[in-house]
């Protein structure tokens, strides 16, 4: 697992400036640096070290010729150097990276279908007349590669994380206008504009190429047809599910540092738990809050490890530490995310590396796969009946709030710019409403597409990373996608229940109180929490200021202040989600945009 970095086609770039690109995303790779430049292009990593720790030098090469900058790890390292060697290539050392060099000649720009894990990569190919830069993302985007593209001078710059792409000089850090109401409708933007401007991020399956001189062609990878599961017996496909989540976890537990577990109290990540359990020793973290609040699921959590078998960690966080906790993360982002499960995401991490943990594994990306959310079970619900307005309702469960409630908070300015503009890219929107396959198929589609990539596996990077923790997701891995996206819907949401098949999968291995207990976010409890008197209270009322948003231009003071008033006189999770959302954004832009004029970005202490 590594950070990179690098420029193409820009030889004004200096090496300062590659440094100081690596300086602001060290914390995701701390162990070792390493760079190559000549003249109009350049590449460079932070690593850090999980898989054959003394090797493992980057960039990776094949001669002088072929040269390797990769970020996220490949499972299947070891089958593909055999393979490789079998076509007589050599390696100094058995880190899993080492393979790509030889895996690109072999195979071109189709390298990555060879690929089983979690990754972006940057290759530089000097064989042929002119220099070639390929950029290449996973199957399902769990390894983010933003970047710039210059038009005018033909430059590129790409980076890991945001605040480190700001590093090189000239990658503005305007916004982009329409921001702030694709981030309220969504939570975080999605598709492949970012919160700046200039700042594009590479889509799930993506492959960029770019000649020196040229511009650069993107393609998205196509994936391979889901196989339908051969039956519509639950029980049958929750023994498929088991069988190949507990390969695939095994598999993920392979490395060379000290590997946990994150066990939320759900059925998820339960489930991971008990399976990484049967493997050998594990240890398991939970994260809550100091004192009493809604919500709480630690003796769900405990009760699962227990029943594994784990070593139990019990993570706290004290609320008055939220101020400063919002600031780091919004930095570690890079653009904002309105779930307030950002600080508890932070917040674990730095405790899971704090007691000697370079990898844990998740259990992301279940609810998408399956069919785990309340909004997939009312639209499927909502079709099936035949009523039409599944559409409007999914589309707003997506977000903060409602399209009419968001327009009552802008300005008669914004309210006017963001009219002509989709808040969600409108392709994904137009086979989301009138695309093939049934509503649940289309939903799953656009969930695994859009949603996942942008709002929870960037966040899980960024955040884990920012302690210099791997996280590895069972729940991505293809075999696993592949079966939940075979399943008719009945074997996913049927009889008002979600995720059918995997509680089936599940039952016998976590607790009988995990799986009959009501399902509910994994957040943090913001209704509760934001409160009159409270250190968070009255961070929101600094930063939400009427003076600063009179500045800004884009939400009226006035309506603000009235979600103020009914926060503290009758609150409600809408208006304390929006309260938080706009705090949120606020910090963002008080990071970023009002020191748009400063001459360098800098790390916040």
């Amino acid at each position: 697992m590594c950070r990179i970095y690098g420029y193409f086609n820009a030889p004004s770039t200096t090496p300062g400036e590659l440094r100081a690109v690596a300086a602001l995303q060290r914390h995701g790779g701390p162990d070792s640096r390493g760079s190559a430049r000549d003249g109009s292009w350049g590449i460079g990593n932070n690593r850090l070290a999980i898989v054959d720790l003394d090797g493992g030098q980057q960039p990776y090469t094949l001669g002088e010729a072929v040269k390797v900058v990769f970020n996220g790890e490949i499972y299947n390292h070891d089958a593909l150097r055999d393979r490789l060697r079998g076509l007589g290539h050599t390696f100094s050392d058995r880190c899993d990276g080492n393979v790509l060099p030889a895996l690109y000649a072999e195979y071109g720009d189709e390298f990555t279908d060879h690929l089983d894990g979690m990754y972006t990569i940057a290759v530089v190919d000097l064989r042929g007349e002119r220099p070639r830069l390929l950029l290449a993302t996973d199957h399902i985007g769990m390894k983010p590669l933003y970047y710039r593209w210059d038009a005018v001078s033909r430059s590129l710059h790409f980076s890991s994380e945001i605040p480190a792409l700001l590093g090189f000089g000239g990658v503005s850090t305007g916004a982009w206008q329409p921001g702030l109401d694709a981030y309220l409708a969504t939570k975080t933007p999605f598709g492949e504009q970012t919160m700046f401007a200039d700042v594009q991020v590479l889509p799930p399956a993506a492959t960029m190429v770019c000649e020196l001189g040229g511009t650069p062609r993107l393609a998205r990878r196509p994936q391979h047809a889901w196989q339908g599961v051969p039956f519509d017996d639950e029980e049958a496909a929750g023994a498929l599910v088991r069988e190949r989540l507990t390969a695939e976890v095994g598999s993920l537990l392979v490395a060379d540092v000290p590997v946990a577990v994150i066990t939320s109290g759900g059925l998820d990540s339960s489930l991971v738990t008990a399976l990484a359990a049967q493997h050998g020793p594990v240890d398991s973290f939970n994260i809550a809050y100091r004192g009493d609040w809604p919500f709480d699921e630690r003796h769900f959590a405990r009760q699962a490890a227990q029943r594994a078998g784990a070593t139990y960690h019990q993570v706290e966080i004290d609320p008055a530490t939220f101020p400063s906790l919002i600031e780091d993360v919004v930095w570690h982002l890079g653009q904002p995310n309105a779930d307030p499960i950002t600080l508890s995401t932070y917040a674990l991490f730095q405790a899971v590396r704090d007691a000697g943990f370079k990898v844990a594994l998740t259990g992301d990306a279940a609810d998408e796969i399956f069919g785990g959310y309340s909004r997939m079970r009312a639209a499927a619900q909502a079709a099936a009946s035949g009523g039409g307005e599944w559409y409007a309702d999914y589309v707003d469960e997506l977000g903060v709030l409602p399209s009419h409630r968001r327009h009552a908070l802008y300005t008669d300015a914004y309210r006017s710019l963001v009219r002509e503009t989709d808040a969600i890219p409108g392709e994904a929107l137009s086979r989301l409403r009138d695309g093939s396959g049934t509503v649940l198929e289309r939903i799953t589609e656009f969930e695994l597409g859009h949603r996942l990539p942008a709002y929870h596996l960037r966040r899980v990077d960024h955040l884990s990373m920012a302690s210099s923790v791997e996280t590895r997701l069972p729940f991505c891995q293809r075999s696993i996608v592949d079966v939940g996206r075979g399943l008719p819907d009945a074997l996913r949401v049927r009889d008002g229940k979600v995720k059918r098949t995997l509680y089936t999968a599940a039952a016998g291995l976590v607790p009988d109180e995990v799986l009959n207990r009501p399902k509910q976010p994994f957040t943090l409890p913001v209704t509760a929490m934001l409160a009159p008197g409270t250190a968070l209270w009255e961070y929101a009322r600094d930063m939400l200021d009427p003076r600063r948003l009179r500045a800004a231009g884009q939400l009226d003071p006035r309506a603000v202040d009235g979600l103020f008033a009914v926060q503290a006189e009758k609150p409600d999770d809408t208006t304390a989600l929006t309260v938080w959302a706009l705090l949120v954004h606020e910090v963002w832009r008080e990071q970023f945009q009002r020191a748009a004029a400063a001459p360098a970005v800098a790390v916040p202490a």
